[in-house]
């Protein structure tokens, strides 16, 4: 009797694609919500506590509204202000 190996492809497809989703989900909102904890130290670095925290609030807003320009205008406004 011989052995039975599979093939690259075979284990691919074999793969459980919604743990892995998931997986990957996991990793990817850990991943992101470490670097917005960088960003938000480095803004309460760079700019006044008022800033720093009307930047903070414009970036989450912005991310519950899937909308970046809110960010953006924010982001130019305390910019132009310097």
């Amino acid at each position: 009797m011989e052995p039975k190996t599979r093939s690259i492809l075979e284990e691919i497809i074999s793969l459980d694609v919604a743990n892995d989703r998931k997986d990957i989900i996991a990793s990817r909102a850990n991943n992101l919500i470490e670097s917005a904890i960088r960003l938000i130290e480095l803004m309460e670095q760079s700019y006044t506590e008022d800033e720093a925290a009307n930047l903070t609030r414009k970036m989450l807003n912005s991310i519950k509204s899937k909308n970046s320009q809110k960010f953006r205008s924010g982001f130019k406004r305390i910019n132009n202000i310097k």
